[in-house]
């Protein structure tokens, strides 16, 4: 009991009433307003810059990378087995007719061709999605050229590759699996979001900055100050004819540096140190 008048006096000389109504004084120069509908560069930025990221700058398991691994090692795979099931039955190697292989008419020269460019998949995927998906894109237009190359030497001499329609039509369709595959989340009027290529660069973040008009000299940061002075007094309706119509002119500019140059345009350079 003793010690509940001891309490109460440490708690009443702790406590700190803060008048409701008083505004902070500002430390130093106050931010210029924002403008209406512009959010915050670090608001912009960060989904792009959210979570990790692989050594190509695609975010750490995101799904568009995934597809352009998975899809080019599983075309690859394909491809694959059916060129060594060509060498495994010792096809000859520039036979015009051909031997079955897997429901397709194939011989040496075909199967070597099909081991490569399995190869070739196989390697851009170890590489990164990025080299994947562009190996894809360029691997599927050579699928769709070589369909109708060889539908147009089907049954004539010219036929190296051995091609039967049934090879014409696993080339059209395997030259639109990899385009596909190859222009997901890249080639595409709305890109999902967890697409590399959906974002800006940093480079392109880099040159905002440059050009965000913040002052640098002591002249404008006295110009800032004088402006923020003058929008304050023609709020509180205290500006004098001069503020007014400085601050009017820059009513109309758009972003920092022009801001400043309106308002350094009034007195030949020198900034105004408004009252």
């Amino acid at each position: 009991m003793a010690l509940r008048p001891h309490l109460h006096r440490t708690r009443t000389r702790t406590a700190t009433v803060t008048p409701p109504d008083t505004p902070p004084v500002p430390s130093g120069p106050a931010a210029p307003p924002a403008r209406a509908g512009s959010p915050a560069r670090s608001e912009r930025l960060e989904p792009a810059r959210s979570g990790r990221r692989g050594p190509d700058g695609a975010p750490a398991g995101s799904r568009v990378p995934a597809v352009h691994r998975i899809g080019a090692v599983v075309v690859a795979a394909v491809i694959a087995v059916f060129g060594i099931l060509g060498f495994a039955d010792g096809l000859d190697f520039f036979s015009t007719e051909g031997e079955r292989v897997l429901g397709l008419s194939s011989n040496g020269l075909l199967s070597t061709i099909s081991v490569v460019t399995a190869a070739v998949l196989i390697a851009a995927a170890l590489r990164g999605p990025r080299i994947a998906s562009t190996v894809m894109i360029v691997v599927g237009v050579l699928f769709l050229v070589s369909a109708l190359a060889n539908l147009a030497v089907l049954r004539t001499d010219l036929n190296f590759l051995a091609f039967r329609f049934a090879n014409v039509v696993f080339s059209v369709v395997a030259g639109l699996v990899l385009l596909l595959l190859g222009a997901y989340g890249r080639v595409s009027g709305n890109l999902p979001p967890d697409s590399p290529y959906a974002h800006p660069t940093d480079d392109a973040d880099d040159t905002d900055d440059a050009d965000d008009g913040v002052p640098t000299t002591p002249a404008e940061v006295a110009a800032e100050r004088a402006m923020r002075a003058a929008e304050v007094a023609v709020v509180q309706h205290t500006a004098t004819p001069d503020q007014q119509r400085r601050v009017a002119a820059m009513a109309q500019a758009r972003g920092r540096a022009e801001r400043r140059r309106v308002w350094k345009s009034f007195d030949g350079g020198e900034p105004h140190a408004g009252k």
